[in-house]
């Protein structure tokens, strides 16, 4: 496969592939060091909802990576670019940090839900607004519905639960903006001058990562740390063009074999 493609990018998953936490997989800024020193462009591409990418570039810079914001693709730039297109006014379900990405949408009046991880905010009132809304026509835009996520105290709930659930009491379906799907992997592509099939995914998330990044014609690398548990790698189809151990590994096997 690696024959009949010019690797131009390589796109890195940050939560559960880079760090966890406050805490950097083991090699992680090593292996990224190499990366750069290799003939390909690198962008971070996140589904991370709980804290502005100001907040997000400080985290992965205490951790000593060496990044720049503009490198940066979120879903929350995503779901800003999708309410600057439809002029909609949002209920903003995602943790305050996160706010400062949305800074200058009018939030008054709400005729939109948005919703992100924000467990500071997921209760039965303000779910309970948020439901309201879609029964008197609200659109529902999910930042991106992952099942769960990894913390350093283990895995816990993402969005995709609670988004589930507005869905199901409302009988509405939300429009997706983050991984896994097409629009933003071609969004995290449109500035690098490439199509997908001369990128590559990697991440931890078998559906999100590598099924969506796949979707879309890039290659996926799963690797086998964060959210990853055994047996990921069947769930989607076709199945991962990599399993790796790490991001290091990942990297080696990208340096050896696909440039």
């Amino acid at each position: 496969m690696a024959s009949r493609r010019a690797l131009k990018v390589v796109l890195i998953d940050l939560s559960g592939t880079l760090h966890i936490e406050d805490a950097a997989v083991p090699g992680a800024q090593d292996a990224l060091y190499r990366l750069r020193q290799a003939s390909v462009a690198v962008k971070f591409v996140t589904n991370t909802t709980k804290e502005s990418k100001r907040n997000l570039l400080e985290r992965l810079q205490r951790l000593n990576f060496d990044l720049q914001e503009k490198e940066i693709f979120t879903s929350l730039n995503a779901a800003r670019s999708l309410l600057e297109k439809t002029q909609h006014r949002p209920l903003l379900l995602v943790e305050d940090s996160a706010l400062e990405d949305f800074t200058g949408i009018d939030t008054s009046e709400p005729n939109a839900v948005v919703i992100g991880l924000s467990p500071d905010h997921f209760n039965y009132q303000t779910m309970n607004k948020a439901f309201r809304l879609i029964l008197e026509g609200a659109p529902l835009f999910a930042i991106h519905k992952a099942r769960y996520y990894k913390r350093k105290d283990g895995l816990a709930l993402g969005p995709g639960p609670f988004v589930a659930g507005l869905e199901y009491a409302t009988d509405c379906k939300a429009t997706v903006v983050g991984k896994p799907e097409k629009t933003f992997f071609m969004q995290a592509l449109d500035d690098l001058g490439c199509s997908p099939e001369e990128a590559v995914m990697i991440g931890d998330d078998a559906r999100d990562d590598v099924g969506g990044a796949q979707s879309a014609g890039m290659l996926g690398i799963l690797v086998r740390t964060g959210k990853y548990r055994q047996g990921d790698e069947n769930k989607i189809n076709p199945p991962p063009h990599l399993m790796c151990d790490s991001f290091p590994d990942a990297v080696e096997h990208i340096v050896r074999n696909l440039l």
